[in-house]
């Protein structure tokens, strides 16, 4: 790896002794890991292989992933590199908890966060870039997420509509990438000496909104995946001299973390609680985070409006009419529709208008004429002995089904005509309707792939 000689000269001086070793380990192999779903009900892998537990990541594994294998297209496992898995681990939302993940894309730490919260509560999932917010936004389905908006928005516009409102924030903050080197190459293009101070800047305004968004006594989670400190210690040294409600809380230095340095910033001893990930240290890229205390007291902000439902009478029959045949439990009450789409909203969601919403809860399915059709993303959040009929896929249907192909099942009395979910170990894949022995395909025609066997 042809590293920039300016990065090069600027870490000799700032690491010493050790920025051969540094050097070294930008020049290896990237890790790779994987983070397995505790939402799903069946927590067997069918066709991934979880080597190592990655010690500070409660769900994650070393380990790759086969983009088409059942694990990953049920939402059972999500591919995320092993550093990035401790912002999770720091922001460890309560079920119940209001959660902004306010730079979300692709969707790790999102997926991550939602772990946590075990579809209790709130999170807000934000992209500022539409195309990205349109991935995070797949990426949220297939994790089977029922409580979170994905939104569209700059933090300014979003601090306008959620004053105060926060439990816990994510920012990972756009940065330099330094720490995605060896990872994505290609982000040495748009290095330069320059770029850190540019991006630092940057990260100040973003910040400057987000804690507008935080109630007293919540907590901010900022890391960067970059190693420069005026994207890192700096900036949380600003934000502790310009707004002296926050502090730091200190994070356990274990498994090769390193202290903040305070001597890159301006020498504030709190700075040493804020952790480095350096990947001549730690098994993974490198990363910065700080967790910080937003001190307690009242909020002034008037509380939100909520959202109220839109459904018409007669999309509530139907909808009705769907969920007392196929459902063993009851969604939550508050439904609306977008065009012929019905969603679910998570309690406590404000009114959506003025808010570009690409997801607004669990998308439950679509009005068709005089009828209801179920849609993957319910098929992928609920277990399924909460649908009344279910049918276990074997290998060969399975491939059949992400096809799009129906097939015939033997026919038995215990096997009915009507909807049923059909699962991969333990774990709903989508929906299928039975006619007479034939089971009818109804997997997107846009996610439809040609399945082949993977080794583990």
């Amino acid at each position: 790896m042809a590293l920039p000689v300016a990065f090069q000269e600027k870490y000799r001086q700032l690491l010493g002794d050790e920025a051969d070793e540094f050097f070294h380990a930008l020049a290896a192999e990237p890790t790779k890991a994987f983070r397995v779903n505790p939402l799903k009900a069946g927590q067997e892998l069918t066709d991934t292989t979880a080597e190592t537990p990655i010690p500070w990541s409660r769900f994650g594994y070393y380990g790759s992933i086969y983009g088409h294998s059942v694990d990953h297209t049920d939402g059972l496992i999500y591919s995320q590199e092993p550093s990035a898995q401790l912002v999770g681990e720091l922001a460890a939302p309560q079920p119940g908890q209001k959660v902004l993940d306010l730079a979300a894309a692709p969707g790790g730490k999102s997926t991550h966060l939602a772990s946590f919260m075990n579809q209790k509560g709130l999170l807000v999932s934000n992209e500022i870039n539409r195309k990205r917010a349109g991935i995070l936004s797949e990426n949220m389905e297939r994790f089977g997420v029922a409580n979170a908006l994905v939104t569209n928005h700059d933090a300014t516009a979003l601090a306008k509509v959620f004053p105060e409102y926060f439990d816990t924030i994510v920012l990972d903050a756009p940065c330099s990438g330094e720490g995605m080197f060896r990872k994505d190459p290609d982000a040495m293009q748009y290095w330069s000496a320059d770029y850190p101070a540019e991006n630092a800047a940057r990260q100040k305004d973003i910040l400057t909104d987000t804690i507008k968004m935080l109630k007293p006594g919540g907590t901010l989670v900022y890391s960067t995946c970059t190693f420069a400190p005026e994207e890192d210690e700096q900036v949380i040294a600003w934000l502790l001299n310009n707004h002296p409600e926050f502090s730091i809380v200190p994070v356990d230095k274990v498994n090769g973390f390193d202290d903040g340095r305070p001597e890159w910033a301006d020498g504030n001893p709190a700075l040493k609680d804020t952790v480095r990930l350096f990947p001549n240290h730690v098994a993974g890229e490198g990363h910065f985070m700080a967790k910080l205390h937003k001190a307690d007291g009242e909020v002034t902000a008037k509380p939100i409006k909520l959202a109220k439902s839109n459904v018409t009478a007669e999309q509530q029959k139907l909808w009705d009419a769907f969920a007392n045949e196929n459902l063993t439990i009851e969604m939550p009450n508050t439904l609306i529709t977008f065009g012929d789409q019905l969603y679910a909203i998570p309690e406590g969601t404000p009114r959506l208008n003025g808010l570009q919403v690409l997801r607004a809860g669990l998308h439950l399915g679509t009005f068709k004429k005089k009828r209801f059709e179920p849609s993957l993303a319910l098929a992928l959040a609920l277990k399924p002995v909460q649908f009344k009929q279910s049918y276990a896929l074997t290998m060969d249907e399975w491939q059949k089904y992400v096809h799009g192909d129906t097939f015939m099942i033997e026919k038995d009395e215990s096997y009915a005509n009507g909807w049923y979910i059909l699962t991969m170990a333990e774990n709903g894949v989508g929906f299928g309707k039975l006619v007479n022995g034939q089971m009818k395909n109804f997997y997107p025609k846009g996610l439809r792939f040609i399945a082949q066997m993977h080794d583990k």
